[in-house]
């Protein structure tokens, strides 16, 4: 009888994935060697060396792969399927960042301005555009970006976008609270808003109840990454598909379980805190399917097609290995 195969996961360092990191989840039939990188190393490793065989992988940026492996164009990376597995999700409202000085006070006082992202395919600024446009009414024609970094995967955007790179050696951060950006799109929470620089505010200053009414209108939670594995694995195991989905369920229901224990966090309102969030978001936020997730999928494939990322509006079926949609039983 054949032992379990040998498999390496990379994938950042949260509380939903601990379980994979630590080995109280071992997926059935896999040897898994876990390794943890954040997020710019690891999706680099892969779309560059295709260095592992199983990976968390930006949404947006696979939304790109899926859409060049389908029309037969050549990638660095190595054909990858995703499994319906979504560990790292973030509303985007409260990342959207503007110069005080700039007297942007409205999200249509962005348009004539200059904005600063990290690049334009991250999900992050999928998420922030699209929203903009949807909900505010923002013409992203009309805005000058600037960029700071190479794209994950290379794509062609058409020209009706005004896109710059900014200077080698220059920070969208730093041109921002020098006055030479308007406003910032930013995956992460810039350093000196944390440190209470006075030249640097949010475009939403109620940015939580904004996030708030933006899923009670659409039901979206916004989906920042998935986890893809390399078709060589899938082609000659199927399997690993269906027990990697339910691993990753195990390692979050583990997270969860341990959350609601008051001890395990040391915040004082802790059971308030998840009492609120089920009251908002229901029982499980994080569900790793594709029923519950098919309303922000398909909402990622219109934002991704409307600024020009991809060529055709696909059905989201279409991005998951396809044993992996249905409904299956937990393994003990």
């Amino acid at each position: 009888m054949s032992g379990p195969i040998h498999l390496s996961l990379s994938c950042g360092d949260y509380d939903i994935n601990r379980g994979l990191i630590d080995g109280r989840v071992t997926p059935q039939g896999i040897d898994l060697t876990v390794l943890v990188y954040p997020t710019p190393p690891r999706q680099w490793r892969m779309d560059r060396h295709s260095e592992f065989d199983v990976c968390e992988f930006s949404m947006s940026s696979y939304l790109v792969a899926h859409d060049r492996q389908s029309a037969g164009q050549e990638l660095v990376m190595e054909p990858v399927a995703a499994i319906p597995v979504f560990p790292h999700r973030r509303f985007r409202h409260s990342f959207i960042f503007v110069n005080s000085a700039a007297g942007i006070d409205s999200p249509g006082d962005l348009e004539g301005r200059k904005v600063g992202l990290r690049t334009w395919q991250a999900t992050a600024g999928l998420w922030a555009r699209g929203i903009l446009q949807d909900e505010y009414g923002v013409d992203l024609h009309r805005i000058t970006w600037y960029l700071s970094d190479d794209e994950a995967i290379p794509a062609r955007v058409p020209a009706t976008f005004e896109m710059r790179r900014i200077p080698d050696g220059a920070s969208v951060t730093e041109m921002l609270l020098e006055g030479e950006l308007d406003a910032l799109i930013y995956p992460e929470m810039p350093a000196a808003l944390l440190e209470g620089d006075g030249r640097i505010r949010r475009l939403f200053p109620d940015y939580k109840q904004q996030e708030i009414d933006y899923y009670r209108k659409t039901g979206c939670f916004p989906i920042m990454h998935t986890v893809v594995i390399r078709k060589a694995v899938l082609d000659e195991h199927p399997w690993v598909a269906r027990n990697m989905l339910l691993a990753f369920r195990e390692s979050k229901d583990l997270a969860f379980r341990r959350m609601r224990d008051p001890r395990s966090v040391s915040l004082a309102w802790l059971r308030e805190l998840i009492d609120e969030q089920e009251r908002i978001l229901g029982p499980d936020p994080w569900a790793y399917n594709f029923p519950d997730n098919a309303a922000a999928l398909k909402t990622m494939i219109r934002f991704s097609h409307e600024q020009g990322m991809i060529s055709r509006r696909m059905e989201p079926e279409e991005l998951f290995v396809p044993s992996s949609l249905g409904e299956l039983p937990q393994y003990h």
